[in-house]
């Protein structure tokens, strides 16, 4: 993958947003990121539409980390959006989520989710989850090809 290749980050909360950014970043992780505040955001912003309908870097990112518990539409229904249209299918979507209940779990891989991780209390421990994102998902697996 090369390293212009963007990450969408999906997340309500402004402190897990920053963790997670910071986290990146630690672990060379250095890949665009574009945060999006909630779920309707994120699908304005895959879409190019609403705020982003004059955002050249707004569409396709490489990559996308999607919170689940949001208000409005949540994590949940932007998996469900993403893996329903054809040309954001095969975007990876990992879900970092507090959540690990089983029916959250089993649902999100229904939908198509590529991984699904707990979130880590802290942030050694969301470094570690980070890295070992970072070591499969830009080191080991094949992606397909980001398009602009």
């Amino acid at each position: 993958m090369n390293e212009i290749a963007r990450i969408l980050l999906v997340e309500d909360n402004g402190d897990d947003a920053e963790a997670t950014s910071r986290s990146l970043k630690m672990n060379h992780l250095l890949n665009p990121l574009h945060w999006c505040r909630g779920g309707q955001d994120a699908l304005d912003y895959l879409a190019g539409a609403g705020a982003y309908a004059n955002d050249p870097n707004a569409g396709r990112p490489a990559l996308i980390l999607l919170d689940l518990n949001m208000p409005g539409v949540d994590g949940r229904q932007v998996l469900e959006r993403v893996k329903s249209t054809p040309a954001l299918r095969s975007i990876p979507v990992i879900i970092l989520t507090t959540s690990a209940d089983a029916t959250d779990i089993e649902q999100c891989y229904a939908l198509g989710a590529s991984t699904f991780i707990q979130k880590p209390v802290d942030f050694d421990g969301l470094s570690a989850a980070v890295r070992a994102m970072r070591d499969y998902w830009f080191g080991i697996a094949l992606l397909p090809a980001a398009l602009a």
